[in-house]
């Protein structure tokens, strides 16, 4: 059995096929039940306004193991947002972390002792739209929050990779020597 790990990051951002406002850019942390992750993800159970937080469930009555927690990184301010934030996008966060599982990242044995918390970008471009594309921004948080965790999970990116790209990648949106944005 892998050692049950105290602290792990990882984020990862996975862009809209078209322009929806359905990209997706969630930042995982994970760890022991009974470390500082649990105790962050007991902490984060209490309500605030605009910001509610919520497991992620596949169904009705279908709690995820890991037992991961949703929490929003924009206040909710409508009914279409939070219909998109507690529908589509919870279900692709819920079927990532159980795909986990099953594909072998989280190991099986760790679905009772680590948990999962979940910084969750919703566009609010996107419910402002007539129609978003509910399967892009399902296929974007899922595969975002799969890549997060399995980033979480192997310690990616390395901090040797971090300094050989220190001058080779910069922010998208902003580039510190010509002071650009890329979007």
């Amino acid at each position: 059995m892998a050692d049950i790990p105290v602290f792990k990051t990882g984020e990862a951002t996975v862009f809209a096929s078209h322009d929806q406002g359905t990209d997706a850019m969630p930042e995982v942390v994970l760890g022991a039940v009974d470390g500082p992750v649990g105790t962050a993800f007991a902490t984060l159970m209490g309500q605030t306004e605009g910001h509610t937080r919520l497991f992620a469930i596949r169904a009705c009555n279908q709690q995820v193991k890991p037992a991961t927690l949703m929490v929003p990184k924009v206040t909710m301010k409508n009914t279409k947002y939070i219909n998109l934030f507690f529908g589509v996008v919870q279900s692709a966060i819920a079927d990532a972390v159980l795909d986990c599982v099953i594909d072998g990242v989280i190991p099986k044995d760790w679905a009772e002792k680590v948990c999962i918390i979940v910084n969750v970008w919703l566009d609010p471009w996107c419910a402002e739209q007539e129609n978003p594309d509910k399967k892009d921004l399902y296929r974007t948080n899922y595969e975002a929050t799969k890549l997060a965790i399995r980033r979480a999970i192997e310690g990616k990116p390395t901090i040797d990779e971090l300094i050989e790209n220190r001058h080779k990648i910069h922010h998208e949106m902003y580039d510190p020597e010509t002071g650009a944005s890329k979007w």
